[in-house]
């Protein structure tokens, strides 16, 4: 009866240490979950542009997020979407491509992901409407871009998840992989 018991306090020892080593490791999201998150932001956006009364909407047909290229800290997002202009009950649509790079950043206060130090890698604009020198063009989609990701996470923590919950608690900061974002604690 005594060796069952030391067996059962040993089970749950291991359980129990095993657990604590599981929570102390780095906790991860993936390029899907903030691709993902990016295309339902953009949504709202959208949405809240639209319901202020602005001329312009903004649909994202495609994300694609990149961590950690070339071993480098930075993130690169392919975004594939369409600016449209609504006036005189008319819709002008502007199909735009752009690639940008920037720098994850963690923010504590409010437990989100955002994008910093944007820089334009590629960029290019379809319409019948615009012909001619496109740069003063992609100049104000950049801008707006960015304008968007310095202001809108990319990922925000889940408060109704318990783990999530707990990272915010913690001086935490995000590490580049590849592939994925890590948050770790801060070197404070």
């Amino acid at each position: 009866m005594l060796n069952q018991a030391k067996r059962w306090l040993l089970l749950v020892a291991v359980v129990v240490l095993s657990s604590g080593c599981a929570s102390l490791s780095p906790y991860a999201i993936s390029e899907g979950e903030i691709e993902g998150h990016l295309k339902d932001v953009v949504a709202d956006f959208d949405r809240q542009q639209l319901k202020s009364g602005s001329p312009l909407s903004l649909s994202l047909r495609d994300a694609d997020i990149t961590l950690g290229p070339d071993g480098r800290d930075v993130a690169v997002i392919d975004l594939r979407g369409q600016v449209a202009l609504n006036a005189l009950m008319t819709k002008l649509p502007v199909d735009l491509a752009l690639k940008v790079e920037g720098a994850p950043v963690y923010d504590s206060q409010e437990k989100a992901v955002y994008i910093r130090r944007l820089q334009l890698l590629e960029s290019s604009i379809d319409s019948p409407f615009f012909k001619g020198d496109l740069a003063p063009v992609t100049d104000n989609v950049m801008k707006l871009v960015a304008q968007m990701l310095e202001t809108m996470p990319v990922y925000r923590l889940d408060e109704s998840d318990f783990a999530q919950r707990m990272f915010g608690l913690v001086p935490m900061d995000v590490r580049v992989a590849p592939g994925r974002l890590e948050f770790v604690m801060a070197d404070d």
